[in-house]
């Protein structure tokens, strides 16, 4: 019976999987361009994925090929009543749709995404019709997608399918330059507001990061898509459902040192980690959904 039971704890994890401490529920580290999966854990379980939402609604946006300097009024339905997060965006500032775009992708503003489908051609309801087909085509057989910020529970994926909606975005110059931006300045009502990158590993020392998404609601724990390089080597990385922030930017630490090998960036691990935990512990004060 021992056997049996420990047979079924195992078959959720890689080997290497075992030799990584990972603390996220659901983990895939996948070898860019040979689809080599390096790391596995739990990547085929179905579960919320919060902001990590936005890089489809970026990608359905971008498809529609918009003017990106027109201008887009934030309205008071593009404000959150299910989960209540803030936004520095106020109901009644216009803005470009490109800071928009910025906004949701490197900030994880909920309202400017809520904006970005509110005008798509066509409105709401071809906004969905669109991110349906974009589903369907890029093979996402176990991703539903109701609403454009994540903020949903019913917006679900796997870890699985969000490597392949990874590799698409990646496909998107202004999607990798806009996730890779540490920081931006954008004129909100005649103000200049400094807004920051939601992933604290983007700029940081020992980082090559050529795409990245975070993501964070209750359901879906501390979520993170990101693409980076170590030690000569490209991955993409999905973690779901980790229980804080430091639990996600340790794992991501430890994925980092394992794609490096042997000889890969030990050193570096513990600074840039304590560092980053003192970063969370700021940014707890101002947590919204991201």
């Amino acid at each position: 019976m021992l056997k049996k039971i420990v047979a079924v704890l195992l078959s959720s994890f890689t080997a290497a999987a075992l030799a990584v401490p990972l603390g996220s529920q659901s983990v895939l580290v996948v070898e860019d361009g040979t689809g080599k999966v390096l790391l596995e854990k739990n990547s085929n379980v179905q579960v919320p994925i919060a902001s990590l939402t936005k890089l489809m609604t970026a990608m359905v946006v971008l498809d529609s090929k918009p003017d990106m300097d027109a201008p887009i009024s934030i309205d008071k339905t593009d404000v959150d009543m299910l989960k209540h997060s803030t936004s520095r965006v106020p109901v009644g500032a216009e803005l470009a749709r490109r800071d928009a775009l910025q906004l949701a992708l490197m900030s994880s503003d909920n309202r400017a995404a809520a904006s970005l489908a509110r005008t798509y051609p066509g409105g709401p309801a071809a906004f969905k019709l669109a991110v349906n087909a974009k589903i369907k085509a890029l093979g996402l057989t176990q991703t539903v997608i109701e609403e454009p910020t994540g903020l949903s529970p019913n917006n679900r994926s796997t870890a699985t399918d969000l490597v392949k909606m990874a590799t698409a975005a990646s496909a998107y110059p202004d999607i990798r330059r806009i996730t890779t931006d540490t920081k931006d300045v954008i004129n909100i009502k005649g103000r200049q507001v400094e807004y920051h990158n939601t992933n604290r590993l983007v700029g940081a020392k020992g980082w090559d990061v050529g795409l990245s998404k975070t993501g964070y609601t209750e359901e879906a724990g501390r979520c993170l898509i990101m693409r980076f390089k170590s030690a000569g080597k490209n991955a993409t990385l999905v973690l779901l459902n980790a229980k804080a922030n430091s639990a996600r930017l340790m794992d991501a630490f430890n994925i980092r040192r394992f794609v490096a090998g042997p000889d890969g960036e030990p050193k570096v691990m513990k600074a840039s980690v304590s560092r980053h935990k003192k970063a969370a512990k700021t940014a707890k004060r101002h947590r919204r959904a991201a």
